[in-house]
């Protein structure tokens, strides 16, 4: 009975080494399937705003397409499962819960808006999900730093600047700001104020609408009184078209500038190529049309074959962009995918994308502070 006893205690202990011993398989975590590796992104493919995320979605699928057809990584094929939000902030906190909690994603990208995106880091913090790449700019994202979020672009503050010290430095002084009323365009406001003080400036008027509204009625009076030289509008497209036409009406001819977010391509659309004339517009990407620059050399050739159009876009190419920069930041982690092993990866790691530079640290994960600015011809084109 005895001998017996130690037997099963030996033939215990035996099971438990095996079960401990290292190179031992352990349970991988979601997402990571035996051919696959499963992604989540949440942007608007619907609504008002509906033509960012039509565009980031192609942009990211074009490059996952060429990596699929090339092996993917490690034999594995990236599936990106897309959850339209039509950019409300209660709908991408529900999309997020359910990318990770249903759909079982390994990571999130692309997350678009500055509003449901600070909502919905306080679901992928918690589920210590990491999402690489918000298409936002707000400091409120980036200070302080969240360990499960990474920024591919440069923030609004860094947009602002550029454009605020254009002007003054064309001897502009007399600055409105006409921004949207929630994190995006506050964000763009403070960033604004902050450089005209470092100028011992203020704006002479302030005005602004409400997410997804064309009621820029009240803004137009508010800073039409104060006859300004120049406007700095933190809105998207819609209601920048909307507000720049109602200006004109009453008579205002300022210089209009506008930050990334906005989206060349759509304004012009939008407007029409006579209208939007002369509107400058900071970029945060490469310019998607200069094909020496080898990622926008890429991103042209993987969107011909792809999506099979040349309709090259800001937005598509920061898609691509974030594609790439997830795909080799997950080559760079290696086997035995984690989602710890990848943001550890992304906190020690420079990334040379193709002409456009991205590098993280345990202190900094803004990524990238490159601002490109830019003016719409006379036939829509846009000119750096």
């Amino acid at each position: 009975m005895l001998i017996r006893t130690i037997k099963t205690l030996i033939a215990s202990l035996g099971a438990g080494l095996v079960l401990a011993a290292p190179g031992a398989s352990q349970a991988a975590d979601p997402g990571i399937g035996d051919n696959t590796i499963t992604l989540g992104m949440s942007a608007p493919v619907s609504g008002p705003n509906g033509a960012y995320g039509k565009e980031m979605k192609e942009g990211a699928l074009a490059y996952f397409t060429q990596l699929n057809a090339a092996g993917g990584i490690g034999g594995k094929k990236i599936e990106l499962l897309t959850l339209d939000d039509g950019y409300e902030t209660e709908k991408t906190v529900a999309n997020t819960r359910k990318l990770i909690n249903d759909n079982k994603v390994f990571a999130l990208m692309a997350f678009y808006g500055s509003s449901p995106t600070t909502e919905s880091m306080k679901v992928f913090a918690e589920a210590k999900v990491p999402l690489l790449g918000t298409i936002s700019g707000a400091g409120s994202l980036r200070s302080p730093v969240n360990r499960y979020m990474f920024h591919l672009r440069a923030s609004y503050a860094d947009e602002t600047e550029a454009i605020v010290n254009h002007l003054v430095g064309l001897g502009v002084t007399n600055i409105a700001v006409f921004y949207q009323n929630d994190g995006f365009g506050k964000s763009g406001l403070d960033g604004v104020v902050a450089t005209l003080a470092r100028h011992k400036l203020k704006p002479v008027a302030v005005g602004s609408v409400e997410r997804n509204s064309l009621e820029v009625g009240p803004a137009v009076i508010q800073i039409a009184k104060a006859n300004p030289q120049a406007v700095i509008m933190v809105t998207l497209y819609k209601p920048t078209a909307a507000f720049i036409q109602q200006m004109r009406k009453a008579g205002q001819m300022p210089q209009f500038s506008t930050l990334s977010p906005v989206g060349a391509d759509l304004l012009v659309t939008e407007m029409g190529a006579k209208e939007a004339h002369g509107i400058g517009i900071s970029q945060v990407m490469p310019y998607p049309w200069n094909d020496t620059v080898p990622i926008v050399k890429e991103y042209q050739k993987a969107l011909q074959s792809s999506a099979k159009h040349s309709n090259y876009s800001y937005y598509g190419i920061e898609g691509f962009i974030n594609a790439k920069l997830m795909a080799e930041a997950l080559k760079k982690t290696g086997r035995d995918l984690t989602r710890e092993k990848l943001v550890n990866t992304l906190e020690s790691s420079n990334f040379d994308l193709g002409g456009y530079k991205v590098g993280y640290s345990p202190n900094n994960h803004n990524g990238s502070r490159f601002v490109d600015l830019t003016v719409l011809s006379r036939d829509g084109r846009v000119l750096h």
